[in-house]
């Protein structure tokens, strides 16, 4: 069943329910005001007999004709009856079954006065004493004008009921509609959005409502879904790039090396120009796996406790390894009173591995001759690296791509180089809830900060 549907039942039924009960209280109270009021009628009329029956011979002329003028004011359809103490009907009048029985009779003299129902019949029952003797007084009259006003009110209600039923239905679907009329929006909106067009968002996400909070979430996540696809195409497409030069290269000095017979000499150039494009694929074969393992799942990996400067050290050696005539300085801002506020839980191989490639970027971008820093700063709930070259920079607007694995920006396309760096570093400080920004400025250089959890803060935590 579709919300509008369900919606319009459900205010129906609501509606409805509070008519029924609105139209049952109405009817009873009426009733039950009806026939209260016409007992205390008959009631009246019940004395009124006993008064012409019982009393008209022991008053004045004047009091006689009044008792028969209030006599003969009669109810509709009235029947009147007087018993002696015995029960013998010493007095009748009118027409009607009053249903009086034995038990009736006993009833009355216990309890001196008696109201109840024979069919559509009202009567009251009361006991009377004259002249020391005890008298069981009968009135009773069908108030014929009231139970048809009744029924008239039955109908009514039963029609207004059913009319208003149908009004509340009609209203019921025009409220859902234009209630449901932002999500109908939204859903027409959404449906024009597909992969192609990713750069549509929802309107009427401004508002502060339930629907405008749905609005902003979808939209926010369109924007991670096209930052997403924006990432998976630019990595596409610069990993081809990468993957085919070295490939074409390769191809290319192996055809024409086999166009004709050449002296030892060339062959071994040729051999060592396609080692040297193989050396490169197996270092681009190598960080696609690096990348894969580091964007395995947190608990699958084996973490200890690892002084953050001595990790740092580390990866300064294996860079000047690689690269002896690198210059790279490493120094504090401060060292801290206490060592243990150098300590970070991790996995090292990994570490090593991030801080690695960011001395490396920072070697490879460093004018010949200049000097790459790093400089260690102890916070209150974190260590951080700063590492800074005097290189070419980034333009802004390749800096939000500087993590997408393959990235390179235009004016270090003629650099060694495969955009795997600072991707593979990123994953794997996320994975120990570290981060890594990166500043840079044309022609003025790059800074690269690496933040990790001092690992006794993150143990109290």
């Amino acid at each position: 069943m579709k919300i509008r549907s369900k919606l319009t039942l459900q205010f129906a039924s609501i509606v409805a329910l509070i008519m029924i009960v609105f139209s049952l209280v109405v009817y009873s109270f009426t009733s039950l005001y009806r026939q209260d009021d016409f007992y205390k009628r008959i009631l009246r009329r019940a004395e009124v007999t006993a008064l012409y029956v019982l009393e008209s011979d022991n008053v004045s002329a004047e009091q006689q004709r009044q008792f028969m003028i209030d006599f003969y004011h009669e109810l509709p359809q009235e029947a009147v009856r007087v018993f002696d103490a015995e029960g013998k009907e010493v007095f009748s009048h009118g027409e009607g079954d009053l249903g009086i029985t034995p038990a009736i009779l006993d009833l009355l003299r216990q309890s001196q006065v008696l109201e109840y129902d024979n069919d559509v019949r009202q009567v009251v029952g009361i006991m009377y004493e004259n002249d020391g003797r005890a008298y069981l007084v009968f009135a009773s009259s069908i108030d014929s004008y009231s139970l048809r006003k009744l029924q008239n009110l039955k109908i009514i209600l039963v029609v207004g009921f059913m009319g208003s039923l149908v009004v509340v239905v009609l209203a019921g679907w025009l409220f859902s509609k234009q209630a449901l009329r932002p999500i109908t929006k939204v859903v027409a909106e959404v449906e024009k959005i597909s992969a192609n067009d990713l750069h549509l968002r929802l309107s009427n996400a401004d508002g502060k409502d339930e629907l405008s909070h749905l609005a902003q979430t979808f939209n926010n996540m369109l924007d991670r879904l096209e930052q997403s696809f924006e990432m998976q195409s630019t990595f596409v497409s610069n990993a081809s790039h990468e993957l085919r030069t070295p490939l074409t290269t390769m191809i290319g000095e192996l055809e024409v090396a086999l166009m004709k017979p050449r002296e030892k000499e060339e062959y071994q150039r040729v051999l060592r120009s396609t080692l040297e494009d193989a050396r490169l694929l197996t270092e681009l074969s190598n960080g696609l796996l690096q990348i894969a393992q580091a964007s395995i799942d947190q608990s699958k990996i084996k973490l200890s406790m690892l002084r953050f400067d001595e990790l740092v050290w580390m990866a300064r050696d294996q860079a000047l390894k690689r690269q002896p005539n690198a210059r790279i300085e490493i120094d504090f801002a401060s060292f801290p009173d206490d060592e243990k506020r150098l300590m970070v839980q991790g996995n090292e191989a990994l570490l090593l591995i991030a801080v690695l490639n960011v001395l490396e970027n920072a070697i490879k971008f460093s004018p010949d001759g200049q000097v790459a820093r790093g400089q260690i700063e102890v916070q209150s709930r974190q260590v951080v690296l700063r590492v800074q070259d005097r290189g070419l920079g980034i333009a802004a607007e390749d800096l939000k791509h500087v993590f997408v694995p393959f990235f390179r920006a235009d004016n270090v396309r003629n650099i060694t180089g495969h955009g795997i760096g600072l991707p593979l570093a990123e994953r794997i400080l996320k994975l120990h809830r570290g981060s890594i920004e990166v500043h840079s400025q044309i022609n003025k250089g790059t800074e690269v900060m690496i933040s990790l959890p001092q690992a006794y803060h993150t143990i109290s935590a």
